[in-house]
């Protein structure tokens, strides 16, 4: 990972500090952020370091390990929306958030899968939104970095995403996943040590990327606004089941009903795993959760339906797509005893997915 010596390498000076933030995986409650429900995620133990200096020469200069050689560099006054584009406009949208009139060095360095649905854009910005809290707005609390760095993607790069990613990777702790109220922002810690019940969430990683730039996340935000709409409630999180089986637009009453069922699915996850339940029955609610996404949302793919089959039929206890979807990965809540046959069930043939157990980890923090 990165440390100051490749900093210096690339900048010709030592950072000021050294921050991390962290991926995720969302356990239950998918596209409910932006329909001012609920979520569960957790944050994972795969990062982003962002190693940081300001400068006097009023450039922002944004370098990656990723990107061995790219070095994106421009006037502090000339930072938009599009301007740079691609990966370093997840930092430049940071940036411009802050006042920088002398400029900033930034280099990142993660081991985040990118596109796996595992919010690696938001552990980008989320890391750069804590170093800049840090050095220049100390009094600023992590509810407005969370604003930061989702206008960032909002606004900057063009991701319509809600508050779930960068909720995630700065407020979560280790050992629990994080009970969101995504309209009020209350919040609570819900313990989750699964290896102690013998279990694990396996991730898997399908290599088929999504970004939430492209169409389809957004297609999916405009239908759930239409819906709301149609059945006159600010947000779907307001919706009963009665009212959205009564809309008359086939594909808006789906889009609707994955909502307000997967709203109840967070609930009841939450349920469970405060009270004192075995945790192997979350199981089925992951699953119904894939089957709403699958036919009612419409975002998951062939290969994550695979997986998903795959690992029920070797004697997961449910499983489910995970992310924004059109790609990405899937998370299956597995014996551990079974963990290594559901693993090698899950691979297609002559091909290798990316697979590992989501541990619940820390939020993002300065590491040096």
């Amino acid at each position: 990972m990165t440390s100051p010596t490749t900093f210096r390498d690339v900048f010709g000076a030592d950072p000021e500090g050294v921050w991390l933030a962290p991926g995720r995986a969302n356990v239950i409650g998918e596209h409910t952020d932006y329909n001012d429900g609920f979520v569960l995620p957790i944050a994972l133990p795969h990062r982003v370091l962002a190693s940081v200096a300001r400068r006097t020469d009023g450039l922002l200069r944004i370098a990656s390990v990723q990107q061995p050689g790219a070095v994106v560099e421009l006037p502090m006054t000339e930072v938009r929306a599009g301007n740079p584009a691609g990966w370093a406009g997840y930092v430049a949208g940071v940036a411009e958030q802050f006042e920088l009139p002398g400029g900033l060095s930034v280099l990142v360095d993660g081991d985040v899968p990118a596109g796996a649905g595992l919010s690696s854009s938001a552990a980008v910005t989320c890391s750069v939104a804590l170093a800049l809290r840090d050095l220049l707005r100390p009094d600023l609390p992590l509810d407005a970095l969370v604003d930061i760095a989702r206008r960032a993607e909002n606004d900057f790069v063009g991701a319509p995403t809600g508050i779930l990613d960068q909720s995630a990777s700065l407020l979560c702790e280790a050992g629990h996943a994080l009970f969101l109220d995504t309209r009020d922002r209350s919040r609570q810690q819900v313990p989750l040590d699964l290896a102690a019940a013998g279990l694990a969430l396996l991730v898997v990683d399908t290599g088929h990327t999504h970004s939430h730039a492209d169409g389809g996340y957004g297609d999916r935000r405009r239908e759930c606004e239409r819906a709301a709409e149609a059945l006159g409630v600010p947000a779907l999180r307001d919706a009963t089941p009665e009212a959205v089986e009564a809309l008359a637009d086939d594909v808006l009453r789906r889009r609707a009903r994955h909502i307000v069922t997967d709203d109840e699915r967070v609930l009841q996850v939450v349920g469970m795993l405060t009270g004192g339940g075995d945790p192997r029955a979350i199981g089925p609610v992951l699953t119904a959760g894939h089957v709403s996404l699958r036919d009612d949302f419409e975002i998951s793919t062939p290969e994550l339906d695979a997986v998903v089959d795959t690992a029920l039929a070797a004697g997961a206890h449910g499983a489910r797509m995970v992310g924004g979807g059109f790609g990405g990965s899937a998370i299956v809540l597995v014996e551990t005893a079974d963990l290594d046959a559901v693993t090698a069930a899950v691979q297609p043939a002559g091909g290798s997915y990316r697979t590992f157990v989501a541990v619940p980890s820390p939020g993002a923090h300065r590491v040096a």
